[in-house]
């Protein structure tokens, strides 16, 4: 590996600072242990001390023009891995905010101690260039998550989440590490960029290598919840605490596609024609499955976990392109559907404290009892719809151009059909919202100032990216280019 320069200390300096952060945690929590009002200030270091780390990141350890394998060829310097790392921060830091107010959440250290754990892991997951550091990555990432969808223990919908979740992200990732097996016992080589150059001379035959790849594909699908390893989502979103599920919904499925993304275009560029017909396939289905069942839900989180679903075939529409507009429009998304979903979300934790429900229709006349929340929704939902002019819009238009512009035209139909289909449920959401009246309307649903503070920074990124989206766009479009 040679000496250890500045460079790759400044490449991991994301990590170093969380897991700083995480001690800082761990310590505070033993000394305020008797002081249940201090507790509660554990949410703000996450918080303030998340964003303090994004900051930092931005000015110290961005890659600049550089697209370098660090560590031994472990971990890969690029502009596409800084990104998802600051998005992935950013939603920790939102997601402390919503988790402080909820009963059971707020007050204890080793939830945000688990949360900060499973950013580095995502971290990791988006620059790893090799598929043993892949593989811890993955696992860093998923057991702190596994803990956090079963957190209330005395929930019976929260074990019952914790459990399946685990043990369904366990038989994928036995399955996806069967695939890297098959790849390192093949070639001798575990370097995602030194298997890509074995691949391209021949060293595997075509049967070992598609299956390597489907294989590998199998636990990336159940990361980004795509059919058909989306089963888990809808049972894990509605019983996990909800801060947990809008954390899964956005941070843990960004960094399912960052993986996805690297690996395919990294590693299997030469088998491009093979997978992207297939992805092409998933994504048709995953939206479209996603949607129609989403019609039928009466239970908010359920119905955003299945919109969950579809928008993780939408996303992949710019996946199945393999091009530079493609990524750009993957990563452009991912950006907005986490500013967007983590919204969404964090209505329905406000909401919960006054309201103690999920059905929707606990939701009827909301915004007389709190024009705030509902103008929240408003934003979060019109935008997971794509209407203009919020960031859902733009990120809808970049994904579908994409396909048109690769020859997709047909799946850049079927997006557009789907899209449609999403705008109904979302609006019948808004009508209970604005236009239902419900006997406790004169019992209004006080915001705390966490969420408070959340909700108008999301609202407003939400419209930033939509009205003023041209730095934006560049941005992810540098970002995207260090791949080609």
């Amino acid at each position: 590996m040679g000496s250890i320069t500045s460079t790759m200390i400044l490449a991991i300096l994301p990590e170093i600072l969380l897991l700083v952060l995480a001690g800082l945690v761990l310590l505070l929590d033993a000394i305020w242990s008797d002081a249940e009002d201090r507790r509660r200030g554990l949410g703000w270091l996450t918080a303030g001390g998340s964003l303090l780390v994004l900051l930092l990141s931005l000015m110290f350890a961005s890659p600049g023009g550089s697209n370098e394998l660090i560590w031994g060829g472990m971990l890969r310097h690029d502009w596409i891995g800084f990104v998802f790392k600051m998005v992935f921060i950013f939603g920790a830091a939102i997601t402390a905010l919503f988790a402080m107010d909820v009963e059971g959440l707020g007050k204890r250290g080793e939830f945000y101690l688990l949360l900060l754990i499973s950013t580095i892991g995502m971290n990791l997951m988006a620059t790893s260039a090799d598929l043993i550091m892949l593989y811890l990555a993955i696992e860093t990432t998923s057991i702190p998550m596994y803990i956090l969808a079963g957190f209330f223990k005395q929930d019976d919908k929260s074990t019952e989440a914790g459990f399946k979740y685990l043990l369904f992200g366990a038989m994928t990732s036995a399955i996806m590490l069967y695939g890297f097996s098959l790849l390192y016992g093949f070639t001798g080589v575990t370097g995602l960029y030194d298997l890509a150059l074995a691949i391209q001379t021949g060293a595997l035959n075509s049967g070992v290598l598609i299956l390597s790849l489907l294989l590998v594909l199998v636990g990336f699908s159940f990361k980004i919840s795509a059919v058909p390893f989306h089963f888990w989502v809808p049972d894990v979103y509605e019983g996990a605490p909800t801060p947990v599920a809008g954390f899964l919904s956005t941070a843990s499925k960004a960094a399912g596609f960052a993986v996805l993304v690297r690996v395919l275009m990294g590693t299997f560029p030469a088998l491009s024609g093979q997978w992207s017909l297939l992805i092409a396939v998933i994504a048709t289905i995953t939206m479209t499955l996603g949607n129609a069942i989403a019609l039928a839900q009466k239970n908010i989180k359920r119905l955003l976990a299945y919109s969950s679903i579809a928008h993780a075939g939408y996303i992949l529409v710019g996946v199945v392109t393999f091009s530079e507009l493609g990524v750009t429009s993957v990563v452009f998304y991912l950006i907005a559907y986490l500013l967007t979903n983590l919204a969404a979300f964090g209505v329905v934790v406000a909401a919960w404290r006054t309201l103690g429900s999920d059905e929707m229709e606990a939701y009827d006349g909301l915004s007389r009892r709190s024009p705030a929340l509902a103008l929240a929704m408003l934003v979060a939902l019109l935008s997971l719809a794509g209407m203009p002019p919020f960031g859902g819009f733009i990120a809808k238009v970049l994904v579908f151009a994409a396909a048109v512009d690769a020859g997709y035209v047909w799946l850049a139909f079927v997006g557009v059909l789907n899209s449609i289909v999403g705008l109904y449920y979302y609006l019948i959401v808004l009508k209970r919202v604005y236009l239902y009246r419900s006997e406790q309307e004169d019992v209004p649903v006080p915001v705390t100032r966490p969420y408070r503070l959340a909700l108008v920074v999301l609202s407003v990124g939400i419209v930033l990216l939509g009205a003023f989206f041209a730095p934006w766009f560049t941005w992810t479009s540098g970002a995207a280019g260090g791949l080609f």
